[in-house]
């Protein structure tokens, strides 16, 4: 019976020694931690995005234990006609921008993930057709189709020559001074007057068959240091205020239009008068007081009130309004009211800018849109004018010019733009930062906002 136990007992030994020989045997290892696994495929979810005349944007979907991405772009969908350098183009990250393409061309994109040195096939290419080069902006004169209000820009001296004076002449019949008719420029000391800029401007437009609207008599932002400080009596600065406006508005008598006789005399949101030197000195009739002396200077000159944020600043232009509104009632010579219209793309609504248009045409005053800009970067999140942004300015100058060609006849005067090309509005440095605000780049070309206005005026 022992014996028998014991052969048994030998019988399963050696049976368990076989089991666990064939075992190793197998062909199959135990997976150590430091070892994964990872299948070896091309990268699925191919987007491309951001299409433009000479470029697009291709993104993937990453592959688990992809050391790096394959990248080839080329003409063919058997990828034969790669563009260089995007063959075989080598990339850590999940997408890539292609760069220096020609226009209206297809191109197909096909990638491949590459896993412990191994290449995966490509991927199934994603087609992509580049946009066409737009057609040129139409190059019709702003002046030739407004024909019921004249069509301005701010210039200085400088400005009249070259291409400068190419536009000018094409497109417009108004010229407004941007800074050189105003008191720092022209009456820099005192008793000394220097009117050689602005004889400069009236003498070209003259030359040319443009309007003139002087901008701006009093400003205070452009008062000369020896005004701020005058030394004499109250009494005395009055007479010498009087005296610059009438030298200077007679001087122009007949060549000069129109003048914004105060510029901005209101304090943003509450309507309160600025306190400037002309209120300190003269009193609060001070504004009436100009009035009156620009008109005893030339009777026939148009006289502007002038001011920015009129539509968006209820309390400011209610307070200008309602001074508009004594003075027609005393007889105190006032014409029309000047909206700046510094603004963006992103506002005022079009409602808006006609509401508040209709208060000063309801009051059968003559109303100029008189610094038209829209910044098309106004919060800084561009660093070039895209194709969509181009679009949104283009649509609000069209806003804006409808509204205006909509106007009463009789309250028609002029729409003005504050400057010619981009890199030359004073917008860049007030904000300090990129913006393209008006109508013409850097290399005279016209904008999409030129075709805006066009299509306002419609």
């Amino acid at each position: 019976m022992t014996n028998c136990i014991n052969h048994f007992s030998t019988f399963i030994y050696s049976l368990l020694i076989v089991i666990f020989v064939l075992s190793c045997n197998s062909g199959e290892e135990p997976m150590t931690g430091g070892e994964m696994m990872f299948d070896l495929v091309p990268p699925s979810g191919i987007e491309i995005s951001a299409v433009s005349e000479t470029s697009f944007r291709v993104e993937w979907n990453r592959v688990e234990g992809a050391e790096y991405y394959e990248v080839t772009v080329a003409r063919d969908m058997q990828l034969d006609d790669g563009v260089v350098p995007y063959i075989d183009l080598r990339e850590n990250g999940l997408g890539i921008n292609v760069i220096n393409l020609q226009s209206s061309t297809t191109y197909y994109v096909s990638i491949r993930s590459v896993i412990n040195g191994e290449e995966s096939s490509l991927s199934n290419p994603a087609e992509v057709t580049t946009l066409s080069e737009p057609d040129p902006e139409p190059d019709t004169a702003l002046k030739d189709v407004a024909t019921t209000f004249a069509m301005g820009m701010a210039v200085r001296s400088s400005w009249l020559t070259g291409q400068h004076d190419a536009v000018l002449r094409r497109e417009y019949n108004s010229l407004t001074a941007e800074f050189e008719m105003k008191m720092n420029i022209m009456y820099p000391s005192e008793g000394r007057f220097d009117f050689s800029r602005v004889d400069a401007i009236v003498d070209y437009a003259e030359a040319n068959d443009m309007h003139v609207h002087g901008h701006a008599l009093i400003w205070h932002a452009a008062t000369p240091d020896w005004v701020e400080n005058f030394s004499g009596t109250d009494e005395e600065f009055e007479e010498m205020v009087e005296d610059y406006i009438k030298t200077t508005v007679s001087r122009y008598q007949g060549r000069v239009r129109s003048w914004d006789v105060v510029n901005e005399a209101f304090d943003d949101g509450s309507g309160n008068l600025r306190n400037t030197v002309f209120l300190r000195r003269m009193g609060s009739d001070y504004i009436e007081k100009c009035y009156r002396w620009t008109r005893e200077a030339d009777p026939d000159v148009l006289i502007f009130y002038n001011d920015y944020n009129m539509v968006i600043d209820d309390t400011k232009r209610g307070a200008a309004v309602a001074m508009i509104d004594d003075f027609i009632a005393r007889d105190v010579p006032v014409d029309g009211f000047g909206f700046q219209m510094h603004i963006s793309y992103q506002g005022p609504s079009k409602s808006k800018i006609a509401s508040t248009a209709k208060e000063i045409t309801d009051r059968g005053l003559l109303l100029h849109f008189s610094e038209l800009d829209i910044r098309a970067n106004p919060n800084n999140n561009i660093s070039s004018l895209s194709e969509e942004r181009a679009e949104l300015q283009k649509a609000k100058y069209k806003e804006v010019t409808e509204v205006y060609n909509s106007i009463p006849d009789q309250s028609k005067f002029a729409l003005t733009i504050w400057g010619m090309r981009d890199n030359e509005s004073w917008l860049l440095d007030f904000w300090g930062h990129i913006d393209w605000p008006l109508l013409y780049d850097e290399q005279f070309n016209i904008k999409k906002a030129h075709t805006g206005i066009l299509e306002g005026l419609e």
